[in-house]
């Protein structure tokens, strides 16, 4: 006899994973589907920094949140946390004004920040260049994970301490209401049911009600990424976070002089065409990761974005980090591009089917740091506990 579920998750991403986290809590009885053997989709693929910091307001508050989850998570099993804290680097005037700003809005939220001198800023973070720096704003609550690990090893906490049934190599293809149960139907013709359906599809827009993500306002984000060879005898704590950065991410959108500092940036430099702003973390191995870039499509259109690296954007990204840490070595080991959904007007994509059917994704590069506290909210709003 087929056993009926409280929930199904369809997507094994951390959006999905922490739904069926909080789902569990609630002492539900939850299936996640993943269509791959392993998630490979951008959960794995991206930096591993969880940044409240960097987000507005609203999302701060999911952030800050997550870190709390992630850190109780990790004092019962080993998801790869790592408690260094991020610094914001500012490298003149104008970027120095805009952290004191938010660590006065930060101030007024309640969330510890602490503005560092260029010589403080030279001295925690060694190869950071004297005629780069000017200021730094640093927050020691803030965690790294390592993306490539850090959900396979939370799923196999929740398989064997939470109760979590898990199915993996499971394309779902069809997704429906039948009375007062929901089926979900894999490609595989094996059939589950539950009460509740929550869809976190990433960027994954075809099997599932293709019609209305091709009308929605998705777009989908791709982004490059380098990783170094391992440094020799070289730390770089924490998440370290640039000038450009600074200029690009939410949080800094609340300060006062972010829109007029803003309206003097070139609209035709390399950075803006492709999106780049520099980000460093070091891996336990003694790698450094260096990214990012950031290209667009229409969710109708991902196949624009191509499968191939942009050599191009590689190099500007390694030229422009060697003005900021003078690391022991830029040799590269490794190189890859993660893609992620995102809305163009809204923060993230939600829909209902029906009334049993939640379709959750759309999250943008909000994910690893916001999935964990947004899930534990939008399961007691959809379960009405």
């Amino acid at each position: 006899m087929m056993k009926k579920y409280d929930l199904i998750i369809v997507g094994g991403g951390v959006l999905g994973t922490f739904h069926a986290y909080h789902a569990l809590q609630n002492g539900l009885q939850v299936a996640l589907l993943e269509k791959n053997r392993r998630p490979q989709g951008a959960t794995t693929q991206n930096f591993g920094q969880v940044v409240p910091s960097g987000m507005n307001t609203k999302w701060q508050t999911y952030g800050r949140e997550s870190l709390k989850i992630y850190k109780e998570i990790q004092q019962q099993f080993d998801i790869t946390l790592r408690e260094n804290g991020s610094v914001y680097l500012a490298s003149n005037h104008e970027e120095v004004e805009l952290i004191e700003e938010l660590h006065q809005i930060n101030k007024n939220n309640q969330y510890t920040s602490v503005v560092l001198t260029k010589e403080e800023c030279l001295k925690k973070y060694p190869g950071l260049r004297s005629d780069y720096i000017e200021a730094g704003l640093f927050f020691p609550e803030e965690v790294t994970v390592e993306s490539r690990e850090m959900i396979h090893r939370l799923q196999d906490f929740m398989v064997k301490h939470m109760n979590l049934t898990y199915f993996t190599n499971q394309n779902v293809i069809s997704c429906e209401e039948v009375n007062t149960t929901v089926k979900v139907t894999s490609s595989s013709e094996e059939v589950f049911e539950a009460e509740k359906v929550i869809i976190c599809n990433g960027n994954e827009f075809k099997n599932l009600y293709p019609k209305l993500f091709s009308e929605s306002d998705l777009e989908v984000t791709k982004l490059q990424m380098l990783q170094t060879k391992p440094q020799s005898g070289y730390q770089l704590p924490g998440n370290i976070l640039t000038g450009w950065s600074i200029r690009r991410y939410e949080a800094f959108t609340e300060c006062a002089s972010f829109s007029g500092i803003k309206s003097q940036e070139d609209p035709d430099s390399l950075q803006k065409k492709w999106g780049v702003h520099i980000l460093f973390k070091q891996a336990p191995d003694g790698s450094v990761i260096v990214g990012d870039s950031h290209e667009y499509a229409d969710a109708k259109h991902i196949e624009d974005l191509g499968y191939d690296l942009d050599m191009n954007i590689d190099d500007f990204m390694i030229s422009e980090a060697q003005k900021i840490i003078d690391l022991p070595t830029y040799d590269i080991q490794n190189r890859w591009y993660g893609m992620y959904s995102q809305c163009k007007t809204k923060d993230v994509f939600q829909e209902t089917i029906g009334s049993n059917i939640h379709i959750i994704t759309g999250i943008g590069g909000k994910g690893m740091t916001g999935s964990a506290g947004f899930a534990k909210e939008n399961i007691t709003r959809i379960f009405n506990i």
